[in-house]
């Protein structure tokens, strides 16, 4: 996995009214500091990337539909520098996504059915200086191929 990486999976508490996870806590030193906490919903096949930061973290979760999440480390001083990842979040794996400055990221949304992701930062957004650098999702040095491969 590239450096700085991490995944938690949740762990849920069902009974017969239904279930309980608990995303983020304190005490688990995900963030490094709270900033801010966003959601957003897309809809089947849509691909939203490439983006970074290069002063704040992201901890992603899709609690509805599934997502093919592709992370390229663009770090110059980790030994996965230049490496692409892939994974695979949803509703089929309910698991939280950190995601370290430097690491561009982006998914697809999978299926016939909208994905929904909530996103934590450990900054807030600024308008005025946004800490959003975009690279195209087709961009010729991440070269990731978004098609299905095993239709």
């Amino acid at each position: 996995m590239i450096e700085g990486v991490q995944t938690k999976r949740l762990e849920k508490h069902s009974d017969d009214r239904g279930y309980l996870a608990e995303l983020v806590r304190d005490d688990e030193n995900l963030l490094s500091h709270f900033g801010q906490a966003t959601i957003s919903m897309s809809y089947p096949g849509v691909i939203k990337a490439f983006h970074y930061h290069e002063k704040q973290d992201d901890l992603w979760f899709f609690p509805s539909g599934n997502a093919q999440v592709v992370l390229y480390d663009l770090r110059k001083d980790t030994s996965t520098t230049g490496r692409t990842d892939v994974i695979y979040m949803g509703k089929h794996n309910p698991i939280l996504l950190l995601i370290p400055k430097g690491v561009a990221h982006g998914y697809r949304v999978l299926g016939s059915e909208s994905a929904t992701i909530i996103y934590f930062t450990t900054a807030s957004y600024n308008k005025n200086d946004p800490d959003e650098k975009r690279i195209d999702w087709n961009d010729p040095t991440i070269n990731f191929n978004w098609e299905t491969t095993f239709k």
